[in-house]
């Protein structure tokens, strides 16, 4: 199977999505030896969706992200622009309501949602400030933005490490499961040359958003940012 560049052409890197959709879930508890479950749970308390508010869960995959919200009381709508991460979602949650959309043409009217997430999946939008006044114009002013997505280890030492195993180790054990290394190896280094945690923060205020925050989990490895739309 061939794989999405980093210039992250929307047709390949939704292709990318389609082939892996099946393993998805699977492999990101492998990889990440079962860290993805308490970085949801950290989104989760992140987002903080009040019973009955509207809730866009952008890159939502298989609905595994969305569950949480739906199962604290929210409204939550998983969009994803990969047709088979949609169709294996709908047929293990289909309580869910699944959309198609790309995150830089949201297919949802202005001020319609009090909370906006995406988990892993802003590093693989091709546009990235077009992304996120997307996300601003959906969301209600005074709403909030909460972005879980893979960063930079603040420990030197282990930095080096987790460089290493990213590189090298992940797609061969990832391509062990679904038979498609070259799928991994994109996402290997679209997280090596994702911004760091203060560089994804002014990408953040340069949309727009204000108020932004981040907090690291696993030592950095993933960071949690945190913003809200002017009022």
């Amino acid at each position: 199977m061939s794989r999405a560049s980093l210039d992250k052409k929307p047709t390949e890197v939704a292709s990318m999505f389609d082939g892996i959709a099946q393993h998805y879930d699977l492999v990101n508890d492998l990889v990440s030896a079962g860290q993805t479950r308490s970085w949801r749970r950290a989104t989760l308390r992140a987002v903080d969706a009040q019973p009955g508010e509207r809730v866009l869960d952008l890159a939502a995959g298989t609905g595994t992200s969305s569950e949480p919200f739906a199962a604290a009381g929210a409204q939550v709508v998983p969009c994803d622009f990969s047709f088979g991460m949609l169709s294996v979602g709908k047929a293990r949650r289909p309580d869910l309501p699944f959309t198609a959309g790309d995150a830089t043409r949201l297919p949802f009217a202005d001020a319609s949602f009090d909370a906006v997430t995406i988990s892993f999946g802003l590093r693989n939008v091709v546009d990235t400030v077009g992304a996120l006044r997307e996300m601003l114009r959906v969301v209600r002013p005074g709403g909030r933005i909460v972005v879980c997505e893979f960063s930079q280890p603040t420990w030197e030492p282990f930095r080096t490490v987790y460089v290493e195993y990213l590189m090298r180790a992940l797609p061969k054990v990832a391509g062990a499961v679904t038979k498609d290394a070259g799928s991994y190896e994109y996402l290997a280094e679209s997280i090596r040359a994702w911004p760091d945690q203060e560089g994804l923060g002014r990408v953040l205020l340069q949309a727009g958003w204000e108020s932004v925050g981040y907090r690291n989990l696993t030592g950095g490895i993933v960071a949690l940012h945190r913003a809200t739309r002017p009022a």
